[in-house]
């Protein structure tokens, strides 16, 4: 999740968790989201494949700053822990397992781009991710301020 416009910025669900797969998902980040070096950080929790020696080496030639929640802390990410609570109290969420992966990565995939297209995101002025993400959030809040203050003014 980018944490400046909220959009998820990259998602993947597999059925084990390895420095290997999380490099790879990285590395389709950073081609996708056109990262340049040296200008983002990553912040994660302290999973073994987060610090794993794959991992951190992709970083590094990525020029991606990583950075790593407090040992036994929680919250150390409000951003991903409010991210998951939206998650889990969407409507949708289901209430029994998934039958397999690719139905976990379907109802995951409608979630995304719900979220980052449709969901007007409180912390960032009910605007989309994806509104904040391409700058397109000031002329919209610009524009709702004029209507806000036309209709004062009535």
């Amino acid at each position: 999740m980018d944490i400046y416009s909220r959009k998820i910025v990259g998602w993947q669900i597999y059925t084990k968790q390895s420095s290997e797969l999380a490099s790879e998902i990285i590395k389709d980040i950073a081609i996708n989201e056109n990262i340049e070096v040296d200008t983002v950080t990553l912040h994660s929790d302290n999973g073994s494949p987060m610090k794993g020696a794959t991992f951190l080496t992709t970083l590094q030639k990525l020029g991606i700053m990583p950075t790593f929640s407090r040992p036994s802390v929680s919250n150390d990410n409000p951003y991903s822990e409010s991210l998951f609570k939206t998650l889990k109290y969407t409507p949708s969420y289901p209430s029994k397992p998934f039958d397999s992966v690719v139905d976990a990565r379907i109802w995951c995939e409608t979630f995304v781009n719900w979220y980052n297209n449709h969901h007007c995101h409180s912390s960032i002025g009910f605007v989309t991710p994806v509104q904040r993400h391409l700058l397109q959030d000031e002329e919209i809040l610009e524009k709702r301020h004029l209507v806000y203050e036309k209709a004062k003014s009535s």
